[in-house]
């Protein structure tokens, strides 16, 4: 009889017989000596946030336990820009919860992601994702909820011009092949990330579709189910990766880089968020945002300018978020609006049995979907620092359950329609247009974040003066009458994070 890790994807998963969450470390050391698995690789994120691997080549059981046990040491000076030569020397250990199996090799190798500790071994304070995860139980501890995080990952696939069924100029919103050249590539890359262990939605081709000489550029996202947001952010790292290595065996080229060229769609990276108390969704009360729902949209606008600092960090960043592309400038929310800063979408909260007027002949039960309604926040792309926004995001919602007038507040940045057509009777606050400018915004609310010691003063020191170096801040003017200086500029950024 089959049992519920059958047909997982993650073949640690149907050999172990067990949720990789529950992963141990002789868990580990079964599959890899029952598969003879000759090699182990560690995966971790640094300051440039890719992904970097130490390969060990195992000689023994008594060489893997102790891989697996004590991590190995590694030169932090050289994963950091902020650490100092002098005292750089950083543990990497494993986490076993996070080990997959390498789909790009011939000869089976077990990747595992790890943590960075300190000499005195402990978590290592600056590192991202101990930020992430110190702002999760935080918020735990204060509130009784927990929060499931997702993200949309958007990517231009780039390739030569052939000119065959040629997709229509940002008309690319889930067309189909042949029009979408690459849907092949994104359904590969969907079940490669789940043998990696990712949660994966769906996948689709997205609106940007347009040709620069003999270059073709055609959008696509992959979006990922509500889950830890650790795991949430880890997926999303490994997904970048997986997609990379695709684009490297296809000869051709990905980017996740916010803007391609101006005037065209650019690409996002937007987060959708929950908040559960005792395992049950609490979104929705009575079919109307929850009032812990709007405290949380409330904080969240009180401090998105500032958290551009983590999730818009290049100054290509600032050349999506302009009006009318889709992308939100000014701080409010709304339903369904995808011209707002956070957006509440459909959430199947109607009262019909949909499926049932679609199939008049067939009996379909119904059932309640408020478990799955989520907000959105539209304002990151692909330079994110995926751990750093989603703590930010973490921080900025217990700020809102904590902040008075948060429910006030709600209500007065609510717009209906679309912002740059339907303007609301109150002046939207802008977000910043530069990377100069984020760093001021976050440097003047930096408190809120250094609160209860989730973000370390030296990290948003680091993070103001890095987005300060840029010195863009009357960058997207001098633009506008240089094309070739943006191609430039673009081109320098392709590759972020």
């Amino acid at each position: 009889m089959e049992n519920m890790f059958s047909f997982n994807p993650n073949p640690l998963v149907r050999y172990l017989q067990k949720p990789a969450e529950l992963f141990t470390r002789e868990d580990l050391i079964k599959y890899i000596e029952g598969n003879r698995i000759q090699q182990l690789n560690f995966r971790y994120v640094a300051g440039d946030g890719r992904l970097k691997t130490l390969n060990f080549l195992i000689t023994g059981h008594e060489h893997l336990e102790s891989i697996l046990t004590f991590g190995e040491r590694v030169d932090g000076s050289s994963l950091f820009p902020f650490m100092e030569t002098g005292s750089s020397d950083l543990y990497v250990i494993p986490r076993y919860r996070t080990a997959f199996i390498n789909p790009f090799q011939d000869n089976p190798s077990v990747e595992i992601l790890c943590s960075f500790f300190d000499f005195e071994g402990n978590q290592m304070e600056l590192s991202p994702e101990y930020v992430l995860q110190k702002a999760i139980t935080h918020f735990r501890k204060s509130t009784g909820l927990n929060m499931k995080m997702m993200g949309e990952l958007e990517y231009y696939v780039n390739s030569k011009h052939e000119g065959i069924f040629p997709a229509t100029d940002q008309k690319g919103y889930h067309e189909s092949e042949p029009f979408a050249k690459f849907e092949g590539l994104r359904k590969e890359a969907l079940c490669l990330i789940a043998a990696c262990g990712g949660k994966i939605k769906y996948g689709h081709s997205e609106v940007g579709n347009f040709t620069l000489g003999d270059e073709a550029f055609e959008q696509h996202e992959i979006e990922f189910l509500p889950t830890d947001p650790e795991f949430a952010a880890d997926q999303l790292i490994i997904a970048k990766w997986v997609l990379r290595m695709l684009a490297e065996r296809r000869k051709v080229e990905i980017s996740f880089a916010p803007k391609i060229t101006v005037g065209k769609a650019g690409s996002g990276l937007h987060f959708h968020m929950l908040v559960e108390k005792d395992g049950q969704n609490i979104v929705l009360e009575n079919g109307k945002l929850s009032t812990t729902a709007l405290k949380m949209i409330s904080g969240i606008l009180d401090v998105a300018d500032a958290l551009t600092a983590f999730g818009n960090t290049i100054p290509t960043s600032y050349l999506r978020l302009v009006p009318n592309q889709e992308a939100p400038t000014r701080i409010c929310w709304g339903d369904r609006n995808r011209s707002a800063l956070v957006r509440v979408p459909l959430g199947w909260t109607g009262k019909k049995n949909m499926a049932a007027i679609a199939n008049p002949d067939v009996q379909v039960s119904s059932r309640n979907g408020d478990s799955r309604q989520t907000f959105e926040f539209r304002v990151p792309d692909g330079s994110a620092n995926i751990h750093l926004i989603l703590a930010g995001l973490i921080v900025a919602s217990l700020h809102g359950i904590e902040m008075k007038g948060a429910l006030k507040m709600a209500e007065q940045l609510y717009v209906e329609g679309n912002i740059f057509r339907n303007k609301p009777s109150q002046k939207l606050k802008q977000l910043p247009s530069s990377c100069v400018e984020s760093a001021e915004r976050l440097k003047s609310k930096r408190e809120i974040f250094e609160k209860y010691g989730i973000f370390p003063l030296r990290l948003i020191d680091y993070t103001i003066e890095a987005l300060r170096t840029f010195q863009d801040k009357n960058l997207s003017s001098e633009l506008a009458i240089n094309p070739e200086a943006t191609r430039e500029l673009v081109n320098k950024f392709i590759h972020c994070q």
